[in-house]
């Protein structure tokens, strides 16, 4: 059983803050949070993918980017990355970590799911979607079992 999840992408501001929220409200009971592998520190969410998501009720108010480091990755039972090159700088960095590591997107295409940063709004709707659906997948199966 999964009682920690992390969410990581690049900048930590575009997705791995939408799968936190997303996983978040799925699992309340789940402790989620997010980091990027080259953080914009400090940054609040990106206001296309902020708007977006209010778009689909979901609020990113809140959200401060962080760095991922060794010590976050091991305070969680699943870190969940955005893109297999993710999964690759993970290993990098703490390889101790590469068990806990898989796609967000491993129910659904397994391919990666593609940054939105600075691209249309369109393409953010895109990418929530992939993500929403991603996150749903992973909530059926990180569900408590009664």
């Amino acid at each position: 059983m999964f009682n920690s999840v992390l969410v990581v992408c690049v900048g930590n501001i575009c997705r791995s803050p939408l799968g936190e929220r997303l996983l978040r409200q799925a699992l309340p009971e789940l402790e989620v949070t997010s980091a990027g592998i080259n953080a914009l520190v400090g940054k609040p969410a990106d206001k296309t993918t902020s708007k977006v998501a209010a778009a689909h009720g979901l609020s990113l108010h809140g959200h401060v980017a962080r760095q991922f480091t060794a010590d976050i990755g091991v305070g969680h039972d699943l870190i969940l990355v955005m893109e297999p090159g993710h999964k690759r700088e993970i290993a990098r960095v703490a390889h101790h970590l590469d068990g806990r590591v898989m796609l967000f997107d491993k129910w659904t295409t397994g391919r990666g799911i593609a940054d939105p940063y600075l691209k249309p709004i369109q393409f953010h709707e895109t990418i929530y979607t992939a993500i929403s659906t991603a996150a749903y997948e992973w909530a059926k199966r990180l569900a408590p079992r009664e």
